[in-house]
This record gives structure tokens, sequence and C-alpha cells, in this order.
């Protein structure tokens, strides 16, 4: 025990739900709503120091607990019954310890919960593991921020031994033995860093795609975007199981976001491509890059990384190896990155980097962002169309762990509402102007949201 360590002395949580201004495409489901957890936690030391640290994000359930069986209705509230149990499991701990000790200790009770979920709700899906990560993340945000609160320090600052009991690995296995986890981790924030910005498969490109404006004041077509927001990286949403209207998508991204590029005197701009799970092998992934490549050369030369293009259930689909594409692009997990376990077999498999995001947890992905350095791998940060606080969260990943070249923000484009209390309070963050985040601002105390 260090004197540092930090007790839980209190928990509280509420809802907050917002509608999109248009909706937004995952795996096949439009998605038109969003709702967030807001967690407050109590913590104190044993010398009697106290602080309340505040953890939010989107529960999230059409990616976090997809179900051809259940409806989104039925995912939605399973997830609010979890919260519930974990909200109670993390009131009743009483040890001391560093956040990311805390978590661990009380990971296998969340899991466990979420198994009595299913139980009492007679669930025909079970409950994932990514879907208890997701619940149990601003609760692990909250006593992060809490523990960096209650030392008056921004958290990133309380990642080396003088703070934490154990090495690296202690959780990550002998390989990480007597590595700390500060020599992964900035300290300070990257100044600015570039912001990806979403073109979902439901999403106008031009002006002929619009039946009828929202009409809003926000931009709608792909040209209104990148000038208002000065856009040099761009995330295209793919369907990965219509191999013509994937390449035409592609195709014409890159021909509308050239010609207003030239007309902005930009050239250089690049994108990334997401199937979410959808393509069936990768002779699908191989066959479409071949195509754009032909197609749109310079656009081909745009594409900067490929995100989760088969089945996020590796062990079950070790068929699916990305070899040959990695050769090509960078091929990140996503849905897939779970635990090391799931590095490791996505290395063995041909992925070459891992899609870090903060609704899988702080702790969580702290260490596994030193595993996925120490292999070699390609990283990015990515938000579960993150507002507020849970952007903020996010955006402090990306801007403290080196590689990660930029950030990605849906949230001003599908729920801007949840995002207006922010604004005035972080300018740099919320509007954007030029391409990129202020994330130099990020130096407050905990995870520097409030």
């Amino acid at each position: 025990m260090k004197p540092t360590d930090i007790r839980i002395d209190d928990v509280a949580f509420e809802y907050e739900d917002f509608l999109y201004r248009t909706p937004i495409k995952f795996g096949g489901v439009a998605v038109d709503r969003a709702t967030i957890v807001n967690v407050h936690i109590h913590v104190s030391t044993k010398s009697g120091k106290m602080a309340k640290g505040f953890g939010s994000m989107p529960l999230g359930n059409v990616w976090a607990f997809p179900s051809k069986k259940l409806t989104c209705d039925q995912t939605l509230a399973a997830m609010k019954i979890l919260t519930e149990r974990v909200a109670k499991i993390t009131a009743q701990h009483k040890d001391y310890g560093h956040p990311i000790d805390l978590t661990h200790a009380l990971e296998p009770a969340y899991i466990q919960a979420a198994a009595e979920v299913e139980r009492s709700l007679s669930l025909t899906d079970k409950i994932p593991y990514l879907c208890t990560l997701v619940v149990a993340s601003p609760f692990d945000a909250a006593l992060h921020d809490g523990f960096g609160k209650v030392h008056g320090l921004n958290c990133y600052h309380t990642y080396g031994p003088e703070f934490m009991s154990h090495d690296l690995g202690h959780y990550l296995g002998k390989e990480f033995s007597g590595e700390t986890l500060e020599r992964y981790v900035r300290k300070e924030p990257q100044p600015r860093m570039p912001l990806y910005h979403l073109i979902g498969a439901l999403d106008p490109l031009e002006d002929k795609d619009i039946a009828k404006r929202i009409g809003d004041g926000l931009p709608e077509t792909l040209p209104e975007w990148i000038r208002h927001d000065g856009l040099t990286h761009l995330k295209i949403k793919l369907n990965g199981d219509n191999l013509a209207w994937d390449v035409d998508r592609v195709v014409n991204v890159d021909r509308v976001a050239e010609a207003t590029q030239q007309q902005r005197g930009v050239k250089r701009w690049c994108y990334s491509l997401d199937f979410n799970e959808k393509c069936p092998n990768v002779a699908y992934l191989l066959d479409f890059l071949k195509q754009v490549q032909e197609r749109r050369p310079d656009g081909f030369a745009r594409i900067q990384y490929i995100e989760q293009p088969t089945a996020r259930d590796l062990k079950a689909n070790r068929q699916n190896v990305m070899h040959e594409a990695s050769k090509i692009r960078p091929v990140v997990i996503d849905e897939s990155l779970l635990d090391l376990e799931s590095i490791l077999v996505a290395r063995a498999m041909g992925y070459t980097g891992a899609a870090l995001k903060a609704c899988k947890g702080q702790s969580q992905t702290l260490l596994l962002a030193a595993a996925a350095q120490k292999f070699g791998m390609f990283l990015c940060v990515q938000d579960l169309t993150c507002p507020g606080a849970s952007l903020i969260h996010s955006a402090g990943l990306a801007a403290h762990i080196p590689g990660v070249a930029a950030i990605e923000s849906n949230a001003r484009q599908y729920c801007p509402a949840a995002n207006k209390p922010w604004e005035a309070r972080f300018p740099g963050m919320f509007r954007i102007t030029d391409g990129t985040m202020e994330t130099g601002l990020l130096t407050g105390p905990g995870l520097a949201a409030c």
C-alpha cells in the first residue's frame, strides 16, 4: 500500500438522453439517440484528503451489445440494469489502491454481475465482455479523475512508481517485468492534434444527396463540413457486404473531397476506412482495395489505415487472417481489442494496429496501449460518438499516448446538443476551425474535464 492510495467512499450516477440531429449507421443499424451515464465517485486517502471524481460515457448499446435476437431497447435496458449493479459493487469496495488496481480488483465482480443480469432478464444473447467494459468505463474514469484531483495532479502524472505499487509485469506478464506505465504515457499532452471527421453511410456527400435539409445552421454536405472545420482527416464508414457500393462510396468521397481541398489550396489529406466487421473475408477487402486503387490512385494513396474489416470474434474466425492486407495498409482491431490475449491473437492473424477507446476504460486502455507500443503496432484513438466530458477523456488518451496521430470526434456532427455546455469552457476542443483540436488545454487536475 502507498500513502497516495485512495478508497471509494460514495458512488452516484445519472443518465442523460439525447436525440441525434441525424442518424448514424453502425453495422447495418441506424442509430438516432444516445444515453449517457455520468458517474460521481467520492474518494479519500488514509491521511484524510478527499475529492470527487467524475466520469461520463455513452452506453452505445448498438455497438457494444449487437444482437439479432434482442431489440435495441432490450439491450439498452440490460446495460442500464448492469450500470446499477456496477455502481453498487463499486460503492461496496473499501480497499485502498491506485485506480488501475481498484478497477483490476473490481472487474471479476462486474463480469459476474453481467452474467446475473443475463439470467434475471432471461436474455437470449449473452452480455458481451465489451459491453461490460463500456458500462464500467465511466466508473473507472471517475476513479482516475478523483485520484488526480485528490493529489492536485493531472492523472497522466500519476502512472509512475511513486503512485503505482506494481510494474507492468503484474498486469501484462513477465515480458513487461520491471517496466513502468509512465514509460508508455506522455505526462504532457500534445498541443494540437488533427481531428478525424466521420462520413457515415447515411451522410450526404453533395447537395443532390439531400432530400430535405436539417436547417440548424451546421454543415450538411461533405464540402460544407470540410470548409467549416478545415478538415484534413476523413473517416469513411462502409457496408462491408456490398462491394460495388463500398468502392463507389470511397471513389465519390475522394472525388468530392479533392475538388473541395483544391479550392482551399490544401494538398495533403487522408482517409481511414471502417467496415464495422461486415466484410465476409479478407478476399473482399483485397478486392476492394484493388478496385479503389484502379479507379482513384491518388485517393488510394490517401488511405491511412483500415479498421476491423471482419468479425470481432477472432478466435471463432481464425481463417480471416490479415497478413496480405496489412502489407498494403495497417489493419487495426477495434471491437476485438479487449485484453492482452486479444492483441496476441490479432498479431498472429496479421493485424498490425490497435484502435484505443476510452469506452473500454482508462485502466484497460492504458495497459493495452503500453502492450501495443511494445509490439510496434500502429495506434489510433476512436470515440463512441462521445460528447462533453467523454470526448475530453477520449482526446486526453489520444494526446498522451505516443504514436497516436489524430482524434475522432463524432458528437459534434450527430449529437451537438450534448456538447453545448462544454463549448465555452474548452473552445479549442469543441469549436474546430483548422481541422485540429487544441489538446494542450488538457492539463487540469484528474482527467481535466472539470
